[in-house]
């Protein structure tokens, strides 16, 4: 856990941000949850700009790092969900606590309120904590399908996996098609940690935990059957103080053309904090 407490005071000190390239190892399905089928399309469609391009949205990535960090943590138990919905079939629960030093709650934020728990009292906490963290969505690099790839592929910058479902009394076949980016395709993604107090500093260590833990993990839907291993490349870190944003002095670029083992070993290094300096 963090050192913050309920009296750690909130101030801008910088941002570090960090950029690079998702890796997609398997084909990548992210799906678009379309209310209607196209005649001859994929039943279950990728998630596409206003261009037709695939992207990974943020709130798929942040949502899955969350997930994977709830679960390293032993979070992921009842005694410490509570329910975002209820509605029958769409239920929807998450990690929450009121403790000042949860190191979820600081990088993803939490509402004060009353909430539900799924086992145990209702949770009534009056601490609301900001988001440190901000991911955003990851564009497609279109460099990345190369002409030899697109010769092979069912849609531009898409293929189309078929599957079957069997029913074990019947031995009836159940096709379904599935819409993947394929593998080889890169996005490049950038995620942004606001640095608020001086126990901040630490928890861009838990994020590269969590980007650790999704490359050998996956994003995206039906991840057990092969779908969405990835893996980051080419990341850069830069340390933007206030001043950055006070009086135009310039950025500290931290680590560059890294991958998560280079970046952990420099977040974890015992001089790293004092770098970043307003």
């Amino acid at each position: 856990m963090s050192a913050h407490t309920v009296d750690t005071a909130l101030k801008l000190i910088g941002k570090l941000i960090l950029e690079g390239e998702l890796h997609c190892r398997t084909g990548l399905h992210i799906g678009a949850g379309k209310g209607s089928l196209e005649i001859g399309g994929a039943d279950n469609p990728v998630v596409k700009d206003s261009f037709g391009h695939p992207y990974v949205p943020g709130s798929s990535l942040r949502g899955r790092l969350r997930s994977l960090l709830e679960q390293a943590r032993g979070l992921a138990v009842p005694s410490e969900l509570v329910y975002l919905s209820k509605r029958r079939g769409q239920e929807v629960r998450i990690h929450q606590s009121d403790r000042p030093d949860d190191e979820i709650c600081l990088l993803f934020g939490r509402s004060a309120g009353r909430m539900e728990r799924v086992n145990g009292e209702m949770l009534e906490s009056t601490c609301a904590t900001p988001a440190r963290l901000t991911v955003c969505d990851a564009p497609l690099d279109a460099d990345s399908i190369t002409p030899q790839m697109r010769e092979n592929l069912d849609d531009e910058l898409t293929e189309v996996k078929s599957e079957n479902a069997i029913d074990r009394i019947t031995s009836q076949a159940n096709p379904r098609t599935l819409e993947r980016v394929p593998a080889g395709a890169r996005f490049l993604v950038r995620f942004v940690l606001d640095v608020l107090c001086e126990e901040d500093k630490p928890l861009i260590g838990v994020l590269v935990e969590g980007l650790r833990l999704l490359e050998d993990d996956s994003l995206g839907g039906g991840g057990s059957r092969g779908n969405g291993r990835v893996g980051l490349a080419n990341l850069r870190l830069v340390w933007r103080g206030r001043s950055f944003y006070a009086s135009g002095a310039p950025e500290a670029e931290l680590i560059a053309g890294a991958d998560l083992t280079a970046l952990q070993a420099l977040v974890n290094s015992p001089d790293f904090a004092s770098k970043l300096v307003e």
